[in-house]
Parts: structure tokens; sequence; C-alpha cells
């Protein structure tokens, strides 16, 4: 017991010996981080074109609904619905007897009134040779050129009567009047159809495949943006200026990647609607292949520039200080610099870069976040994958559903 209460002490007093010599002796010195890494590009340069983006609907250059303009019992129907049918082509057939006896009635009618005129014609030239002998009196004479007349007015109406009867004769067939895509039957054979004041019921409709509106609203500001690349190119702005000049457009489906196929402006509305704040535009898009149908869902993309350089950047790399957008960049001493710039539109996945960037400077384009201005940066240099601008040319394949 005597010999663990001497030693206690002489242990204390090592462990607070070791203790000074640490804190005497260990002094050290604050570690200095390395430099934060960061990807630094330079932005890309090539030719762009700036464009506006809108969404609309397809329509039909031309839409019909078919009605008869005789009334009967449809006897025949003569198309498949769904079918692309000519001008001419006979759809819906009306039960013809009436109407051909109507046409017999008239033609009849028209007969006798030939014979009439040819016996007053004869009247006429028996009075004219009598009356120097005195066999024909002057009013006799008189009495037969009005019968002829009379008979030759007849004959004026009821040849009219013959033509109305021989039209509504052609009417029991019902034809289309253009060319296109119709739609089912709305009244089967066996059915009664009536002509009224109004007219009488649809029969069936018929819309134009080839070629095909597309119908966008543009807003305001872009009106005006429009305009006035529409001055710059042709020296006037209107209705008349847009469909001389042939201003290309590009229009993308639902489902599709890009803009696959290719139209031309074609009409501007004659007023902003004030309700909407926009104005009606209408291009016109060739359909050969009738892969476009009316009432379809399109982007479209309007070209408000020609062809310029431009430099472009990631869009990731842009940064925002409220209502400011900005870049940074890093100098020959690896020191980050602030650039306020102004930005243009997307272009193949990269942000144009209107003002506030050199071409041959190093953007910071990962890592934006860990660094600051005016501190020292380790840059690692990499070159930007450029995304192929796809070809207006090809069509892209609806993605599946």
């Amino acid at each position: 017991m005597m010999t663990r209460w001497k030693l206690r002490p002489r242990v204390a007093a090592c462990a607070l010996a070791l203790v000074t010599a640490a804190a005497c002796g260990g002094r050290q010195e604050a570690v200095e981080l390395p430099p934060p890494e960061v990807t630094v590009s330079q932005p890309a340069q090539r030719d762009v074109q700036e464009f506006l983006e809108f969404t609309g609907r397809t329509a039909a250059v031309e839409s019909v609904d078919v009605r008869a303009r005789v009334q009967g019992y449809i006897t025949k129907v003569n198309f498949t619905a769904g079918a692309m049918v000519r001008v001419g082509d006979v759809l819906f057939e009306i039960d013809p007897r009436d109407y051909e006896a109507a046409v017999l009635r008239d033609e009849g009618e028209v007969a006798r009134l030939r014979a009439v005129i040819a016996r007053a014609d004869s009247e006429v030239a028996r009075t004219q040779r009598l009356r120097p002998s005195g066999a024909a009196s002057e009013r006799e004479f008189e009495k037969a050129i009005a019968d002829k007349g009379s008979a030759e007015g007849e004959l004026k109406t009821a040849l009219a009567d013959l033509q109305a009867a021989r039209l509504n004769l052609d009417f029991t067939k019902v034809r289309a009047p253009i060319d296109g895509r119709v739609s089912r039957a709305e009244i089967t054979a066996g059915n009664l159809v009536t002509v009224g004041a109004s007219g009488g019921p649809i029969l069936t409709t018929i819309v134009s495949v080839d070629p095909m509106y597309v119908y966008f609203d543009v807003d305001e500001r872009s009106v005006l943006r429009f305009r006035k690349a529409t001055i710059e190119r042709a020296g006037r702005a209107g209705p008349e200026a847009v469909r001389e000049q042939r201003v290309p457009l590009q229009v993308g489906l639902a489902g599709e990647r890009g803009f696959p196929h290719q139209g031309l402006l074609d009409f501007v509305d004659n007023r902003v609607d004030p309700a909407t704040g926009t104005l009606q535009v209408r291009a016109v898009l060739p359909n050969p292949d009738r892969y476009l149908t009316p009432g379809l869902f399109v982007r479209v993309r309007l070209p408000v520039s020609a062809t310029a350089p431009a430099v472009l950047v990631p869009d990731r790399a842009v940064g925002s200080d409220q209502d400011r957008k900005y870049l940074l960049v890093v100098n020959d001493q690896q020191v980050v610099e602030y650039r306020q710039v102004q930005l243009g539109p997307l272009s193949d996945g990269l942000r144009v870069v209107r003002e506030g960037l050199a071409p041959g400077e190093w953007v910071v384009v990962d890592g934006i976040q860990r660094v600051r201005p005016g501190i020292t940066v380790n840059p690692h240099r990499v070159s930007l994958e450029l995304r192929p601008s796809p070809s207006p040319e090809t069509k892209a394949t609806p993605a599946a559903s």
C-alpha cells in the first residue's frame, strides 16, 4: 500500500512534464488549402440565326361540308370512310325517279310549245300574204304576230323549267366538290334527306391534305421585332411584304425532335387582338406524303435575323445576380473575374452571348458554385462538345407512346 501511494505522485509528475513539453515544443502552423479546381472552356464560335418559337395548329386549306341540294331517299353511299376522293366523284345517290319524271314532263312541254310556235309562224306568213288582197285584215295579222310572241315567251319559260329539272336530276348524285380526304357518312342509305331554307343536313365532310396551313399566334413584342427585321430586309413591313419575301419557317410535331417540316409564311392578320395581345399568323406547308392532318398541335420556329457569327457558352455556365446575368472568367494569372453579359437565344444546346465576353477567354463551365471573383483557382481546360445541328430535311420518327 505504501509503495503504490508513493508511485502515484511520480506518475503524475511525469505526465505533467510530457504535456508541458508537448505544449512548448509542438506548436503547429496553419495549413494553407490548395486553390479550388474548376473546369474552364473557351466559348464556341459559329454562325447563328436567331429564331422565335410559337405553338399552333394545322388546318386544311379547303374544308367542305357536303350537303344534298335536292330532297329524297338516299339509295347508295359510294365511298369508304377516310378515303381520298377527287373532284366529281359520286359520294351519295338519291332516288332519281321523281326528278326523271319532272324532266320528261318539261321536255314534253317544250316540244308542245315548239309546235305552237311553228304553227304561229305559219299563221303569220299566211296572213301576211293575204293582207294585200284583203282576204286577211290588219287585225288578224297583228293577232298572229302576238300569238307567236306569246308562244315564244312560254317556250323560254319551259326551257328554264327543263334546265332546272335536269339540274335537280343531276343533283341526285352528290359529288365531291374538292380533292381531299372524306370523313364518314353522317346519313346512310335508306334515310330521307330534306332541304330547307338553311340547307340540308351534313352528309359528310371533305378536307384537302396538300398543302396544309399552320395557324399560330404571335405576341406584340415578337410582332414588333419581326416587323423590324422585315423592314431591314425589304424596306417595308406588311402582309404583302411578308408574302413577297417568302419567309421560311420550320415546324415540328409533338413527339418529333427539332423542326423537320419546312414551310413559308403566307398570311399575317390585319390587327392585334386586344383581348389576348396577339396577332394571328399563317404558314403554308407542302404535304405530298399526307403526313400532316388538320388539327395537329405543332411547334413553329420563325427566323428573325440573318445568319451572323456569334459566341456561345453552355447554359449552365451562366449565373444570375438578381436581374443581371454574368459569367466567371479565369484570366492569365488564374484569377476569377466577374463579367456581366447580355444573352441571346439557345442554339443547339448552347447560349448565345451578345455582349460582355471575348471569343478567346476561358469561362468557368463547371464549379461556378465553388468560386467567387478575385480568388485564384486551378483551372482544368476542356473543349466544348458541340451538338450537331439537326438536319431540317430529315423527318424525325415520332416517339413511342
